[in-house]
């Protein structure tokens, strides 16, 4: 399968379309962003790191019932998968208070939350990814209806269920996440974009060491040492 030309370029991927209408490639880039794009760097061998990461989740989560986008990772920083219509609602998952829930409502710095709290952020950076409510979605046709909302939200729940356990069983704490959905050819919602440390919050359960892309934000450098971490942590090395 071979690229041809640029479907898309985004903040961490280029896609691209291939001989089937109905399979992309995306290829993982080394750039790094934060703040809605005002800070900006890179770090050689992120991407790759990525979608070694990614491509591991994707096929745990197929193995447990979870539709994703994944065909194949077909070299170190180039996946294959299918095409879709993105929908355009970031779905937030947080088990433990940090970022945004603490500034934007006082809550303290890593609370355990009682439950598990799924969120909807508009996916438009002009606008720079607002919350959104169901109304919300509703009235800007982001879903047809109300049980696609209920059906994100069912999904979210399910992977973390799944994700959770498994980081914990390798000393991570699962603290926040953001997934992407999109409809397949056949009209069906499954989980696409990627799962690292890029869109991933991850506190070593010991030390509390973050090992995601906060250490880009915060300026604590490490970041591709904290990401092979972890992909050394699924890979059981």
């Amino acid at each position: 399968m071979q690229k041809r030309e640029l479907l898309y370029e985004g903040k961490a991927k280029k896609l691209f379309l291939t001989d089937d209408e109905n399979l992309i490639i995306s290829e993982f880039k080394d750039d790094l962003t934060a703040f809605n794009g005002e800070k900006k760097s890179s770090e050689t061998g992120k991407g790759a790191l990525n979608n070694k990461i990614s491509t591991e989740l994707f096929k745990l989560l197929e193995s447990k019932g979870i539709q994703t986008h994944f065909v194949a990772m077909m070299d170190e920083n180039h996946m294959l998968h299918k095409k879709v219509d993105v929908i355009l609602i970031e779905v937030i998952v947080r088990n433990i208070a940090t970022g945004s829930l603490t500034r934007n409502l006082g809550i303290e710095d890593g609370k355990v939350l009682p439950f598990t709290l799924v969120e909807f952020d508009y996916k438009n950076d002009d606008l720079g990814d607002p919350k959104l409510n169901d109304q919300h979605a509703l009235i800007l046709g982001l879903v047809e209806h109300q049980d696609e909302l209920d059906k994100l939200r069912r999904m979210a729940r399910q992977v973390n269920n799944i994700l959770k356990p498994y980081f914990a069983e390798k000393g991570l704490n699962l603290v926040d996440f953001k997934l992407e959905f999109g409809k397949d050819s056949s009209g069906n919602i499954i989980l696409v974009d990627e799962i690292s440390p890029d869109n991933c919050r991850f506190w070593d359960s010991q030390s509390g060491e973050k090992m995601d892309k906060d250490r880009f934000r915060q300026g604590l450098g490490g970041l591709t040492v904290a990401y092979e971490q972890v992909l050394n942590r699924i890979l059981g090395k």
